[in-house]
């Protein structure tokens, strides 16, 4: 969910023809002045092939609450190995929101998870050596005329981690591991991608001819939004202005209501209400987003996020270290990751300052749960990030898990620190990568147009 830097801005040359770079969606989008917007899908919507009917909203709930674990495992693995494996730890039966694109010339649907805690766009195609179940049409690039294969030296392939060179045909193969031991291996290509009515040509992507894991038969592939090199935001790159955001909306919202997601000059956040703090850019992986939390609030009592003051086991590496980018802002974890310290000293005001009935969560997600039959009173909670406060209402904070149970939405990690999805719905969320900045707008997303 997969997810949350600032970007070397690039444009990618290579030599599909004498003398030719990569700039065709540069010349392409420049005149386009308002941006474009599309659906983001939740992985549990009516609108969405995952969603399965009979599941309840309690169920689906605490399945996106696991979800989070499993991602919170794929970063450690991705953070502490750092260049030895692929970013992204990201499968698609662990994102949260979908998003709905087309491939090639003529167009196929690409249907993937839209994850800012990945790089690499990549979809199944034919032939398939080994392939999932997919429902949308599989990809033929023979049958695209906008297809072409990336050479081996060209600067795509040397961006890759995991890359070999066919010999015979001159062409980039990467090939992607993940920590279930889920995989993509294939053609790096070119083609033409169409999101909205948007048409953008040489989009590099990963054209997969062996994929298996746990994959679902839904969608197709993946869709990075990432800030490595080759992700969807970073090829856009100066035609969006470096610019994308995203409005979640509620868990409460009504079925047919989907999230929006923005580029270029459609995804500026202005207005009353906005606050902005910097992305930090001196961190690896490329691929996250960091943010520099100061300190967490509840009611009066400010918390201080110094993290040397707690007893964990991470290292400068894991982001966490009391200095700057210290948290990752993520789309696709639902869940808030805190420092276990930390998170233990939160615990503790929370629940001298919350009266109702303490209890246990019986799914054994989450550690702090309350029971009331109506509704709890929740104090005023805020993110302290550089120079924005961000004010947390009781739907970015609890959750309702059963129909008299209320448990708070943030956990304890050994590892780093992450700001989920739930701490993020309801506002306007926008990324300035040229400006290196984050902004939070507090928005009612259920009632966003495009």
């Amino acid at each position: 969910m997969a997810l949350y830097i600032i970007l070397p801005i690039t444009i990618i040359c290579f030599t599909l023809l004498p003398g030719s770079c990569f700039t065709a969606v540069s010349k392409m989008l420049i005149s386009n002045t308002s941006g474009f917007s599309i659906d983001l899908i939740q992985r549990d919507s009516p609108f969405s092939h995952i969603s399965i009917p009979s599941t309840t909203d309690f169920d689906r709930l605490h399945n996106a609450f696991r979800r989070s674990f499993s991602r919170l495992g794929h970063y450690q693995s991705t953070l502490l190995a750092q260049k030895t494996v692929i970013q992204s730890r990201i499968i698609p039966s662990e994102g949260e929101y979908l998003m709905n694109i087309s491939i090639g010339t003529p167009p196929v649907q690409l249907i993937g998870i839209a994850d800012t805690g990945s790089d690499l766009i990549w979809t199944q195609c034919k032939p398939c050596t080994e392939c999932f179940k997919q429902t949308p049409t599989l990809f033929d690039p023979d049958k695209s005329s906008t297809y072409h294969n990336i050479p081996c030296a060209a600067k795509p392939c040397t961006e890759l981690y995991q890359a070999t060179c066919s010999s015979e045909h001159d062409t980039c193969e990467y090939s992607y591991s993940y920590g279930d031991r889920s995989y993509t291996k294939g053609n790096l290509a070119a083609e033409t991608f169409t999101v909205g009515e948007t048409s953008l040509p040489k989009v590099v992507f990963g054209c997969g001819h062996d994929n298996g894991g746990t994959f679902d038969e839904s969608g197709s592939g993946l869709i990075g939004l990432g800030g490595g090199s080759l992700s969807l935001v970073s090829q856009l790159g100066k035609t969006i202005g470096g610019k994308f955001s995203y409005c979640l909306v509620p868990l409460s919202a009504e079925s047919y209501v989907t999230s929006k997601i923005s580029f270029g000059s459609a995804a500026v956040v202005s207005g009353s209400g906005v606050v902005s703090t910097p992305l930090v850019s001196n961190k690896d992986p490329k691929t996250y987003y960091y943010l520099t939390l100061e300190a967490i609030s509840v009611g009066k009592k400010r918390l201080v996020y110094d993290t040397t003051n707690y007893n964990t086991s991470t290292s400068s590496k894991a982001g966490v270290a009391a200095n700057e980018g210290n948290i990752i802002i993520d789309s696709g974890t639902t869940l808030t990751f805190l420092p276990a310290g930390f998170y233990d000293d939160l615990v503790s005001v929370l629940e001298k300052a919350i009266d109702a009935e303490k209890v246990s969560d019986p799914q054994g997600v989450l550690s702090l749960c309350f029971r009331s039959d109506s509704s709890i009173s929740v104090p005023t909670i805020k993110a302290h990030f550089t120079g924005a406060d961000v004010v947390l209402n009781p739907l970015n904070t609890f959750a309702k898990v059963e129909d008299d149970m209320f448990c708070f939405t943030m956990a304890p990690s050994t590892d780093f620190a992450i700001f989920g999805n739930l701490a993020q719905m309801n506002f306007l969320v926008g990324y300035d990568i040229d400006g290196g900045t984050v902004s939070f707008k507090p928005t009612d997303c259920s009632r966003m147009t495009i």
